[in-house]
């Protein structure tokens, strides 16, 4: 029997008065949506022991002092020529175990142990600069829909929790993290052409003001997202959540409205919006041909 000791849990993780219980209890009640988007996914921790008014720092590492019934995969990583060994977390115990680290946000990968050097998710990234708004994201998301449905792919919107938006779109495991953002890569630089008073690919922030920015960047091997139904560390305490293109369409939403308050009659009303994720992979190679990867 798995024994597992939460410690602290009354202290204040959100300013208005949330708790670490609150905390452990939200990825507790959530794990039947959310544990089939993590499974065999390597994770990146970001924890918060004192909430999110503290400090915070990354962890790849797991922590000599999990228990042993935590499972991890050891990943090499050329660059540093070093073997890290991330938490996978395939059961309700492992998530309530990094809630208990403060481990408020989910980042995971988008590949699995089973096929690490291919994803089978891709991202866009959209990201309002300084200067742009919200609106402004969901507008060009409707491009991304747009761009997507010309290759014959699905994608599906959610909250980033923060400012922005995530466009997930599911793959078969079949192509490199380098051919997946070279793909997505053509298509920011495909819809930031075609509106460029509101889209932009720009690296450098200064010149990204005014505009959202298309960031392809996550899809490169060893960056993680943060995944549906995940929890942000700003006030609120706002989920990162899947939304219907319907919502996206009519602009009459905001990251506010999404939160740990609101998110449980949610998926009452809808369930996992995110579930045709599991369910029907996309055909990436109608996009690979144009980007002459």
């Amino acid at each position: 029997m798995v024994q597992l000791e939460l410690t602290n849990l009354d202290k204040i993780f959100w300013p208005e008065g949330l708790t670490k219980f609150d905390l452990v209890k939200y990825y507790v009640e959530i794990s039947p949506v959310l544990l089939p988007h993590l499974k065999d996914r390597p994770l990146v921790l970001k924890r918060y022991p004192d909430g999110i008014t503290g400090e915070a720092f990354y962890q790849k590492e797991c922590p000599a002092y999990a228990p042993d019934w935590v499972a991890t995969l050891p990943v090499y990583h050329p660059d540093s020529d070093k073997t890290i060994n991330y938490v996978l977390c395939n059961n309700e115990e492992t998530l309530a175990w990094l809630a208990n680290q403060g481990c408020i946000e989910v980042h995971a990968w988008l590949s699995r142990a089973a096929h690490l050097e291919c994803p089978d998710i891709a991202v866009m990234d959209l990201d309002p600069a300084e200067g742009a708004t919200f609106e402004d994201a969901l507008e060009i998301a409707l491009l991304v829909n747009q761009a997507l449905k010309q290759f014959r792919l699905n994608g599906y919107p959610k909250t980033s929790g923060a400012a922005g938006l995530h466009i997930f779109i599911p793959l078969s495991p079949r192509w490199t993290f380098q051919e997946v953002a070279a793909a997505m890569g053509y298509l920011a630089r495909l819809i930031a052409g075609a509106y460029p008073q509101k889209a932009t690919t720009e690296h450098l922030i200064q010149k990204r003001r005014g505009k959202v920015y298309l960031d392809y960047l996550q899809n490169v091997r060893g960056r993680s997202m943060a995944f549906p139904y995940s929890l942000r560390p700003l006030p609120g305490a706002p989920v990162s959540t899947p939304l219907t293109w319907e919502e996206v369409a009519k602009g009459k939403i905001s990251p506010r409205d999404f939160n740990i308050h609101t998110i449980r009659a949610r998926l009452e009303r809808y369930g996992d919006l995110y579930r045709g994720l599991l369910e029907h992979p996309n055909n990436l190679e109608p996009l690979l041909e144009l980007a002459e990867v």
